[in-house]
């Protein structure tokens, strides 16, 4: 029965919460005003004050907390040792300073039960690059289809949309289901083509199938929207330009479509490796048998904080992916040379 007294407090707080940001933002921009406007008469008054509530965000939900988790990295926090830290370990009530041994950890020791991290950084790349293929590849083949003249073109477009539109925590539950041995609609589709069944959430090779054909189909819609608008904002006159000059569909798409499709495909492939290599929710639901061969570095960083209470070395876990990270954005950046029309 729902709890309408339950649904009346959350709400409550959520208002009272949103009334006292927006009085705290209210404030601020008076003060803002009255120092840079009034007293100062800055010339660059209005930048500051747009820019100022927003950087006090960044400062309070993303610079405190990766300060603080660097902290934490240096400590040999965990369940036993649930304290403040302090500085460094070195000033808590219990001296749990280790240096640099979490980081030297997390290349030497096992991450999870039994699985180190060359294997699940292994594991990683092999999800991330599988993925990021087939969403590429799979969403620029849809969108050129739904740029043609095509019938019910409105209609497809929803369509494919879907699964991006739907909540993934919904999508994940249906699909988990659907893997089900005896009862998933996969074996059995399988099977009235003669394949199957398979144990798509107890064995190693079909899990880890069953988490990139999942990902692939939450993935490819959101490929296919960014090179759908790219493809639109190409102007027909070049196309027919080629068409008289003698030159094929494929040379066309090779020489007008790809190029013009550069500048939105870079930025594209950058974001969907960020979102791909950080994508918990597919192996968290359909890994649901916890195991470690399905396991990607981002799952692993939350069973070693949140299962195995390892907080200090999660956060050195967690240090390490970022610098992954950071080296492969400034290799592709340079690689593709993404910034170049920025400095030109």
């Amino acid at each position: 029965m729902f709890d309408w007294s339950q649904a009346g407090t959350a709400l409550s707080d959520v208002g009272v919460t949103l009334v006292v940001l927006v009085a705290a933002v209210a404030n601020l921009e008076g003060i803002l005003y009255v120092v840079f406007v009034r007293w100062r008469k800055a010339r660059l008054a209005l930048p500051i004050m747009l820019i100022t509530p927003a950087a006090i965000g960044l400062l309070a939900l993303y610079v405190y907390p990766l300060l603080w988790e660097l902290n934490v990295s240096f400590t040999k926090m965990n369940i036993r040792n649930f304290i403040f830290p302090g500085f460094l370990g070195l000033t808590a009530e219990r001296d749990i300073f280790v240096g640099l041994q979490n980081y030297i950890n997390v290349f030497t020791g096992p991450v999870l039960k039994q699985t180190g991290f060359f294997q699940l950084f292994a594991q990683t790349v092999i999800w991330t690059v599988t993925n990021v293929f087939f969403h590429v590849t799979l969403g620029m083949g849809l969108a050129l289809m739904l740029n043609r003249r095509l019938r019910g073109r409105t209609a497809y477009r929803a369509m494919l949309i879907l699964p991006w539109a739907i909540p993934a925590t919904a999508s994940l539950q249906i699909w988990r289901t659907e893997y089900n041995f005896e009862f998933g609609a996969v074996n059995q589709l399988l099977g009235l083509v003669g394949l199957g069944p398979y144990p798509w959430l107890s064995e190693p090779i079909w899990n880890f199938l069953a988490m990139l054909i999942t990902n692939v189909w939450l993935g490819v819609p959101f490929m296919m929207v960014i090179v759908l608008g790219g493809l639109q904002s190409i102007s027909h006159e070049y196309y027919e330009a080629a068409e008289i000059d003698g030159a094929s569909p494929v040379q066309s798409f090779r020489t007008i479509t790809l190029p013009l499709l550069r500048p939105v495909l870079i930025p594209a492939i950058l974001l969907g490796t960020f979102l791909t290599f950080n994508q918990i929710l597919v192996p968290f639901f359909i890994n649901q048998n916890e195991l470690e061969t399905s396991d990607i570095l981002v799952t692993a960083l939350f069973r070693a904080a949140f299962q195995y209470s390892r907080y200090g070395f999660a956060a050195a876990f967690a240090f390490v992916i970022f610098a992954i990270l950071l080296v492969f954005t400034v290799f592709y950046v340079r690689w593709t040379k993404a910034l170049k029309g920025a400095y030109e």
